[in-house]
């Protein structure tokens, strides 16, 4: 990769992740579901991701079994999570987060709302251009790469069993004062968003080479960082747990006593010693 190509690549990264982002507010604006909002979002990253990963092939006419994997596994991660989130989203009137959002903003909803996708395809750069640095390492397939496959796939296999896991007790629980505190939500209190982070560190396994043939690759930790940032600190973990309560009060303050925020570890007892 040159640097002309890698700036290529970022103008187009970019310019696609904003006009499907701006798709997905004229779809709010449409149907009043901002759910969708987070189901073009997903596809979104990985068709992106996918079409940097074949320009490659598109411009020069050199396929790769390193392109062929890498949207394998982009295609795999944004299948199950866009089909997840817009099953979620069909069955739901709008997202709690957005809605409060919006309600936030009064009459000012549409224009903020607009800004706020944008922002979206803004902090999700570092996860698409990740994945095409990931597709473009001239280097041939290694050990290593076999170890990023292996970490994508426990990433998403994870986030699926999570979010079955709650699934199943949504399903099955009538109270809703009680909080999921079983299966992978007893150590994690966002099980699901820790196996979403650690699918990313894939690209940076799958890009970087050690041995110096291809600088590039080290801008792929950006990806992991990034999505990191946005869980914990910023659109994830705050919002829903301020959600959360709200509607589960001193039961979900119980559960963040004892329970990890995202790294899966023991739970706590109530004297701070893990069970």
């Amino acid at each position: 990769m040159t640097t002309p190509q890698f700036f290529s690549a970022l103008v187009l990264v970019a310019a696609g992740l904003s006009l499907a982002m701006a798709g997905s507010w004229l779809i709010w604006r449409r149907t009043g579901n901002s759910g969708w909002v987070d189901t073009i979002w997903s596809f979104a990253v990985g068709g992106v991701g996918i079409a940097g990963a074949l320009a490659p092939f598109v411009l020069y006419g050199e396929p790769s079994l390193r392109q062929g994997l890498v949207i394998v596994l982009v295609a795999a991660w944004a299948l199950r999570l866009g089909l997840h989130i817009a099953s979620r989203s069909a069955g739901v009137a709008d997202d709690p987060r957005y809605a409060q959002l919006a309600r936030e903003w009064g009459t000012d909803a549409p224009r903020q709302m607009f800004w706020l996708v944008q922002k979206q395809a803004l902090v999700s750069i570092p996860l698409a251009l990740s994945i095409v640095l990931a597709a473009w390492n001239p280097v041939g397939l290694r050990l290593q790469d076999a170890l990023g496959a292996a970490v994508l796939v426990i990433g998403i296999a994870g986030e699926a069993i999570a979010d079955a896991q709650l699934r199943r007790f949504r399903r099955n629980t009538e109270d809703t004062s009680r909080v999921c505190d079983t299966g992978l939500w007893r150590w994690s209190r966002h099980p699901n968003y820790f196996f979403e982070w650690f699918g990313w560190l894939a690209y940076p396994l799958l890009a970087i080479d050690l041995g110096g043939a291809y600088p590039w690759g080290w801008l792929a930790l950006a990806g992991p960082a990034c999505m990191y940032w946005l869980l914990v600190h910023i659109s994830g973990i705050p919002p829903l747990e301020a959600h959360m309560l709200a509607r589960r009060g001193d039961a979900f303050r119980a559960y963040q006593a004892r329970t990890s925020a995202f790294f899966p570890l023991p739970p706590r007892t109530k004297s701070g010693v893990v069970a």
